[in-house]
């Protein structure tokens, strides 16, 4: 969600790369920094479903992306418009078509969590970084962590029961889609962008992108406190998270990275047990067990390749 959703859960600078700390200075573990971005990234993801009654989902996720994109502006400043001006066409083009990808995304991952709980529409969009794990592994017995995502999402959505929203199970699986182009655009824009003034352009596009579904939605029903209760949650949201996992990545490799990141089913199911009072029945904890096992498991298997 996270970026991600979301942003942040495929973060545009390259993993693996480390920064010796300060002589005398001491830093938090990169593990640590993932595990409290991703506790921040589930918790907006859970608050944010709050206003899904008075907003919308589309609404709520607008606004958020507006607020995030603006905050952005505001702190890379003259740095960002200096980059504007060297940076080649297609880069900026290719910057854009990912924030493209993240309106569509977010979008989708909400209108997903309005018709689902949210541990559940969490981990059918996890399966898009979950599938390019598998294939870029170019192993074909690394099919079956698929496998074993596909009984977890069984058992989420429990289909022999009647209860479950096809509808929100079809938006869950169009934001995994979305995610899985997600992963593979960051590795272009990341290598050609600095990952702050990435994030700016494609957070910018995005908001304007998903303006048309949300703004109309979530002006006509705008309120102060919704307006500073959706700029808070863009804070968790991707923005710290972002922050987070980018000082994590300087620090940690990128298996342990992949291996921490198959917790967010998990994470997300906690948040809305905690915040949200979504209760999982005992199929949705195993199912939820299965999908981070299959996440952990391919993140080990493409590390090996």
């Amino acid at each position: 969600m996270t970026a991600t959703s979301d942003m942040t859960s495929t973060s545009l600078p390259t993993a693996g790369s480390t920064t010796a700390p300060a002589p005398g200075r001491r830093m938090m573990p990169g593990p640590a920094l993932v595990l409290v971005a991703m506790l921040l990234l589930h918790t907006g993801s859970a608050l944010a479903t709050e206003l899904f009654h008075s907003l919308g989902p589309a609404g709520t996720t607008w606004l958020r992306l507006t607020f995030a994109a603006v905050l952005l502006l505001l702190v890379t400043g003259r740095s960002l418009w200096r980059t504007l001006r060297t940076v080649p066409r297609r880069d900026l083009l290719a910057t854009g078509l990912l924030g493209v990808v993240s309106a569509g995304m977010m979008l989708l991952f909400s209108e997903a969590a309005a018709r689902l709980p949210l541990g559940t529409a969490t981990a059918l969009e996890f399966l898009g970084p979950l599938t390019v794990a598998v294939f870029a592994s170019h192993r074909a017995r690394e099919l079956a962590w698929l496998g074993l995502a596909a009984a977890g999402v069984v058992l989420l959505t429990s289909p022999w029961t009647g209860t479950t929203s096809l509808i929100g199970v079809l938006f869950g699986l169009g934001s995994a889609a979305c995610w899985a182009l997600y992963v593979v655009g960051t590795a272009h824009v990341g290598s050609r962008l600095s990952a702050p003034h990435a994030l700016t352009v494609s957070l910018a596009v995005a908001a304007v992108a998903a303006a048309p579904f949300g703004a109309p939605g979530a002006l006509g029903a705008l309120t102060w406190q919704t307006a500073a209760a959706a700029a808070g949650i863009a804070v968790l949201m991707p923005l710290l998270p972002f922050l987070l996992e980018m000082k994590a990545l300087q620090r940690i490799g990128k298996t342990t990275y992949g291996t921490l990141a198959g917790l967010e089913p998990a994470v997300s199911l906690l948040a809305a047990m905690v915040l949200i009072s979504q209760t999982p029945a005992v199929l949705q904890v195993a199912g939820t067990v299965l999908v981070v096992a299959a996440g952990i498991g391919a993140t080990r298997a493409e590390s090996r390749r």
